[in-house]
């Protein structure tokens, strides 16, 4: 199970972030630590959140954790490693920026942004989802993020951890005690009690593994109530919805 520390966000905070520029963060929460070598399409973003390279040149992330589209040269990405402090890492920053016309904000879908990198990177990149047996869980999570709710440092190690799928329904009902709507045709809600996307994840890949080797991406950590906890699962961008939008846009960038 993986651990991430997510900020406590009850339900008013979570309807003020929707209508500002506020860019939370997710994190893992309950896991392991990943061994070298087992997810190297996965990256560090500067600003606090993960991401995937979905081309050589081209990192697949949330929304939330860019300002919008354009020319960029502030994102500096850390990618080939899971240990953020090995020598081995390998650094590029961003040059361009691309995020869909129609996000608002995380609560509301369309949560998904590219990052065009100043090279191609001499990595594996992560295929996306068609939908479909691959969004039937268990699926796994993974991130540098803090490791609980309370926790106030995140990690430079890279966790991941397993996590069911929770019915669109049965995610919704739940949140709409929070007075948060899901998007339903947009989202997928994964995770359970203790094992949890956490503060510092967003932008992370939600995977399921197809082959030894090989793993698709399903979803993008995008927002959820606290870290974990009982009957709030994460929610993740659902990228199959997205998937000709968001191949369309990288070829453009590559």
């Amino acid at each position: 199970m993986l651990g991430v520390l997510a900020a406590v966000l009850s339900a008013n905070q979570i309807a003020a972030q929707a209508g500002d520029s506020a860019e939370p963060v997710r994190e893992v929460v309950g896991g392991d630590t990943a061994p070298d070598g087992r997810f190297p399409w996965m990256v560090r973003l500067s600003m606090g959140c993960g991401g995937a390279l979905t081309a050589p040149r081209v990192v697949l992330t949330a929304g939330h954790c860019v300002t919008g589209s354009g020319k960029d040269r502030t994102i500096e990405v850390v990618a080939g490693v899971t240990d953020l402090k090995s020598r081995n890492a390998i650094k590029a920053k961003s040059v361009a920026v691309f995020r869909p016309k129609s996000f608002h904000s995380e609560t509301r879908g369309d949560d998904w942004a590219l990052v065009k990198l100043d090279r191609p990177l001499d990595l594996p990149t992560l295929g996306i989802s068609r939908g479909g047996a691959d969004e039937y869980g268990p699926l796994t999570i993974l991130g540098w993020g803090q490791t609980g709710e309370g926790s106030l440092k995140q990690q430079y190690k890279l966790k991941y951890a397993s996590v069911p799928v929770v019915a669109d329904g049965t995610c919704a009902k739940a949140y709409r005690k929070a007075k948060v709507k899901l998007v339903e045709d947009e989202s997928i809600c994964a995770g359970k009690r203790g094992v949890d996307t956490c503060q510092g994840d967003s932008g992370g890949p939600l995977v399921h593994r197809v082959a030894e080797d090989r793993w698709v991406q399903v979803g993008i950590v995008s927002w959820g109530l606290g870290c974990a906890r009982r009957n709030y699962p994460g929610v993740y961008t659902q990228v199959s919805k997205f998937r000709d939008e968001i191949q369309a846009a990288t070829r453009k960038l590559s």
